[in-house]
C-alpha cells in the first residue's frame, strides 16, 4: 500500500477513512494528474479545501469531501488515455467514469454523485445542481493550477492553519 500524507484533521478523516482505505483509491497514487501530482493528491487537495469551505459555511462539507476524493475516480492516466483508446474527450467523459467506478464502491448520496458528475462545469454543458458542487469546481481549477505550475497546495492549508491557530492563542490571552 502506498503511503500518502493527508490532513491531521481526526473530523475530515473520520468522514473519508473508509475511502482512504479502498485499494482502488489508494491506486490513484500511480496515476499522474497535474505537473508531478498523482491523481490521489490531487483529489485528497480538493476534498480538503472543500471540506473546509463547506464547513466554515455551514454547507454539506461531508457531501464535498467525500466526493472531493472520489471526483477523479476514473483510474487511468489521461496523459497516455487517447493514444491508447481512441477517446480524445477525457475533459467530457472522466466526470461519468468517475462516478461510475464511485458507485461501484460506495454508497453515494445524490448530492454527491451530482458533484462528481458536474465538476468540469463549465468544459460540460451541465450546471451542477448543488452549491457545494461549485465549490469542487472551483476548488478543482485552483489546485490544477497550483499543481501544473509546482505550487505546494497543502503547504498554504497548513499555514492557514498555524494562522488560525496563531488567531485563537492571541485571543486567549
Amino acid at each position: 500500500m502506498c503511503s500518502i500524507t493527508v490532513p491531521r484533521d481526526p473530523e475530515y478523516l473520520a468522514l473519508v477513512q473508509d475511502i482512504l482505505e479502498h485499494p482502488l483509491v489508494r491506486s490513484m497514487e500511480a496515476y499522474t494528474q497535474h505537473g508531478e501530482t498523482s491523481c490521489l493528491r490531487h483529489s485528497i487537495n480538493v476534498s480538503y479545501l472543500s471540506y473546509l469551505y463547506c464547513r466554515d459555511h455551514g454547507w454539506q462539507a461531508r457531501a464535498a469531501a467525500r466526493a472531493g476524493l472520489l471526483h477523479d475516480l476514473f483510474l487511468y492516466d489521461w496523459h497516455f488515455h487517447a493514444k491508447e483508446t481512441g477517446n480524445y474527450f477525457h475533459g467530457l467523459t472522466h466526470p461519468r467514469r468517475a462516478l461510475e467506478n464511485a458507485q461501484r464502491l460506495f454508497s453515494l448520496t445524490d448530492r454527491e454523485k451530482n458533484i462528481i458528475l458536474r465538476h468540469m462545469w463549465p468544459l460540460t454543458i451541465t450546471p451542477p445542481k448543488y452549491r457545494e458542487a461549485y465549490v469542487i469546481v472551483m476548488f478543482d481549477k485552483y489546485c490544477s493550477l497550483m499543481e501544473t505550475f509546482h505550487k505546494p497546495v497543502m503547504e498554504l492549508m497548513e499555514y492557514q492553519e498555524l494562522t488560525a491557530d496563531l488567531k485563537k492563542g492571541f485571543a486567549a490571552q
